[in-house]
């Protein structure tokens, strides 16, 4: 049985959209999905992508293949806004309007105040041959394109303001319990609605302070396991027997999704083979808005060191 140490994961604030994209088939919505959530970026003032699930055609607003997916962009103000609405639509554009059969459609669970219209920065993409049209109980714009189908995108997107950054420390006894145990994290994480993982089983934890600023945040150094023999005894902060230490990083809608997050997945793997210790990413407070403290979860209290 693997312990919890008694610590906070610090999240901040972050503006999210919600979509669900559809294809005629797997290969064409894996292929749009990939594109749109690729390269978690936010570090370098872009925006970051998730999958949240997958769907069944049973599952899904015009009876295909499809996936519910989110994009993210740092920041509540104006300027986030902007960044937001540019990114948006320059991912839809280059990672989904171009691969076949695709369309994408607003899936954001909850009311909310503010929207993007889609015809500035994806519409127009029918170069003003674009129109609007009323399907699926929805007002979509159509915009032909020379496969011969057109793509169909929601013509409002809801966005809001969520919680980014949520984490978990999984220290474990070698490199393949640590890949096993990421794994089965980040399987729990896939089953829950309206949160996604944004680097799926994360190698590379980091840490705001760097020697190398210009390429933004670099690797956190004493908790790299092969530094052990490099580092001064009093840096290097690997507890003994622990070799790996993957990281979980999720972004939830609600800050009680990011709670229930965290709480399934610890639950669901804190008797597993290999995994000696659960932890989590802070910064002393100084980064972000929100510090959710592990031992306010509901866990069970035999489980904390």
């Amino acid at each position: 049985m693997a312990l919890i140490e008694n610590t906070y994961c610090e999240a901040f604030n972050g503006l999210a959209i919600q979509v669900m994209i559809t294809a005629q088939d797997k290969i064409f919505l894996e292929r749009a999905v990939k594109s749109f959530t690729a390269l978690p970026s936010t570090v370098f003032g872009d925006a970051e992508g998730g999958i949240v699930k997958w769907l069944s055609p049973t599952e899904t607003i015009d009876g295909r293949e499809g996936a519910i997916v989110q994009l993210w962009v740092t920041g509540t103000g104006k300027k986030a806004r902007a960044k937001f609405y540019e990114q948006l639509g320059r991912r839809i554009r280059q990672g989904i309007l171009v691969v076949p059969t695709t369309a994408v459609f607003d899936a954001y669970p909850f009311e909310t105040s503010e929207k993007f219209n889609m015809m500035e920065n994806v519409g127009h993409c029918g170069d003003g041959h674009e129109w609007v049209v009323k399907k699926h109980g929805r007002s979509l714009i159509n915009i032909p394109i020379m496969m011969g189908h057109d793509f169909l995108i929601e013509e409002e997107i809801n966005y809001a303001p969520g919680v980014m950054g949520g984490n978990l420390w999984l220290f474990c006894d070698s490199v393949d319990s640590g890949i096993r145990v990421g794994r089965e994290a980040v399987k729990i994480i896939e089953q829950l609605d309206d949160v996604c993982t944004t680097f799926d089983v994360c190698s590379a934890g980091s840490k705001p302070e760097t020697n190398f600023p210009e390429i933004g945040p670099t690797t956190n150094h004493p908790f790299c396991p092969t530094l052990k023999e490099r580092l001064p005894p009093e840096e290097y902060k690997v507890p003994d027997g622990v070799l790996s230490i993957p990281e979980i990083v999720f972004n939830g809608l609600t800050l009680d999704i990011m709670k229930k997050t965290m709480k399934e997945t610890i639950e669901g793997i804190i008797n597993m083979d290999g995994l000696i210790k659960v932890s989590a990413g802070n910064y002393g407070g100084k980064l972000g808005k929100y510090q959710i403290h592990l031992n306010e979860l509901g866990l069970d209290s035999k489980y904390f060191m």
